[in-house]
């Protein structure tokens, strides 16, 4: 069994990075897409500022955390799900919703925003899973 460090690590930010992802997916992505065309570039240009730092702190710890799981190992099933839903969480974010971002800076694509809603519910679940998984490693 993977080091008690490392799973309780493992397991504070898979939590940190579902609370999160659920506060973006419930609140923030919902108010974003309720902007007017007209205050679009503003309204993003503030919520990108907000935004980043804290998503900064989240995937560093998530990182981190995956890292000491892998050089603690050994590795479970759980564990593994748990590493494996997060890097899904991650790489939805850089393959998807920060080139949507980008795209979103020049102004309001609703074609994009429905995109954007619907990969963000996606890394809702990933995150979600990986929260359970480290729960089931930790427990």
């Amino acid at each position: 069994m993977a080091d008690s460090t490392a799973l309780t690590l493992l397991l504070a930010a898979c939590w940190l990075h579902a609370g999160f992802q659920l506060s973006v997916t419930t609140l923030v992505y919902p108010a974003l897409a309720a902007v007017p065309q007209d205050q679009w570039r503003a309204r993003h240009a503030v919520h990108s500022r907000r935004i980043t730092p804290v998503v900064v702190v989240v995937y560093a710890a998530v990182l981190l955390a995956g890292a000491m799981i892998l050089l603690a190992g050994p590795l479970r099933a759980t564990t593994l799900t748990a590493l494996g839903a997060s890097a899904l969480a991650l790489v939805l974010t850089a393959a998807f919703a920060a080139p949507a971002h980008a795209r979103l800076t020049r102004g309001r694509d609703d074609t994009v925003v429905s995109g954007l809603l619907r990969i963000d519910r996606l890394r809702l679940l990933a995150v979600l899973v990986a929260a359970a998984a480290a729960s089931l490693a930790a427990g």
